[in-house]
């Protein structure tokens, strides 16, 4: 199992038949697998990163917010981040070690929404102690990819 997810995480367009070939299975034994990972959520989602920058699409406004919290009685941190990831402008959550417990990444159409979001909804929360906003500016890479490969390789070269 893990080779076949190795391989969809890698290329979520894998065909059961090229995965087949790839790790020496049937295409029926692929198959079944795949489908029982789906069903328990191993496979959580098949996904697709576009490059919005060079299609020239309507700019969206990206923050990673810090969040610092005081941890719940029996439930730790797990009630307010459940709160928080139900937000729809919440794309991603992680608790962190760190001065922060939480990075929070979120989406908006413009800098002013995604303060009024960190500002009315986020910081309120009972449990939130204090927010840290970071904007965006520029991706390079993203789950591995990197977006804009401008040109040649400018690093120097390493010399002993």
């Amino acid at each position: 199992m893990r080779k076949i997810l190795e391989i969809l995480e890698n290329d979520a367009r894998a065909t059961p038949k090229q995965i087949a070939t790839m790790t020496g299975m049937s295409v029926a034994e692929v198959n079944n697998i795949i489908k029982k990972a789906e069903k328990k959520r191993v496979i959580v989602k098949y996904k697709t990163m576009i490059n919005w920058e060079k299609v020239g699409h309507d700019e969206k406004v990206w923050a990673m917010i810090e969040v610092k919290m005081q941890p719940q009685k029996d439930v730790g941190f797990d009630s307010v981040a459940e709160r928080i990831y139900r937000f729809p402008q919440v794309r991603t959550l992680y608790l962190v070690s760190g001065a922060y417990d939480l990075a929070v990444f979120v989406v908006g159409k413009t800098m002013q929404e995604v303060a009024s979001f960190v500002s009315q909804k986020l910081a309120p929360l009972d449990g939130v102690q204090g927010t840290v906003t970071h904007f965006l500016l520029k991706r390079y890479k993203e789950d591995g990819e990197i977006l804009d490969a401008g040109g040649e390789d400018r690093r120097l070269p390493l010399t002993i």
